[in-house]
């Protein structure tokens, strides 16, 4: 079991998408989604413009990993499928990959990575498809703009902090990310809490 911290910088409900009873991470961050492993637990920061003190924006234990063209298939995640026209948090869905051709091209749904006539954009394709893997939980929180507080003892615990700059740390001990279960297992409370901060 590993941990996996990083800075949520733009929290639109898109990356990680909290809706319809599953969190998933679909785009952005493509070395998390391609390192973590069921059972491993991914946790987003709160980014200093939006807030001051460091917060917890979600946390997610990964209960299965599909590469894009399964996810895109699902009909767990159809709803997932933006639709700019439909209501906030349809037009933020994140099941925006797919191939028409197993060796095709990569297809982008108008979504917010695409250009705003909804044309294909290439620099978010070739970032997002770094890797194809999707990582989703029925295990988790958003709390978004209601993000509580880094807890002091993860903060400074043997060294080691849950907040992180760039990119992103999976290099906890085991004690650490137990620590953080505990806490997080404390707080009896999962799902989705709270909008996120850009809406």
């Amino acid at each position: 079991m590993r941990l996996f911290s990083y800075v949520v910088a733009r929290d639109y409900g898109f990356a990680p998408n909290p809706f319809y009873g599953f969190c998933t991470l679909a785009t952005c961050k493509p070395g998390i989604r391609q390192s973590a492993h069921v059972g491993d637990w991914v946790v987003g920061l709160t980014c200093v413009g939006d807030r001051a003190s460091r917060g917890l924006v979600y946390a997610m234990r990964v209960s299965e990993v599909l590469a894009y063209d399964q996810y895109w298939r699902d009909a767990r995640f159809s709803e997932k499928r933006p639709d700019l026209r439909g209501s906030v948090k349809r037009a933020f869905g994140d099941n925006i990959y797919h191939r028409a051709d197993p060796r095709g091209p990569w297809l982008q749904a108008d979504s917010h990575h695409s250009f705003e006539d909804g044309s294909l954009n290439s620099a978010n394709v070739e970032n997002d498809t770094q890797s194809d893997k999707v990582l989703i939980a029925t295990r988790f929180t958003y709390w978004g703009k209601s993000a509580p507080d880094v807890p002091s003892h993860l903060r400074d615990f043997e060294g080691h902090d849950l907040v992180v700059g760039r990119g992103y740390k999976n290099s906890y001990p085991l004690d650490f990310v137990q620590a953080f279960e505990a806490w997080y297992d404390s707080l009896h409370v999962e799902g989705y809490q709270g909008s996120p901060y850009r809406w």
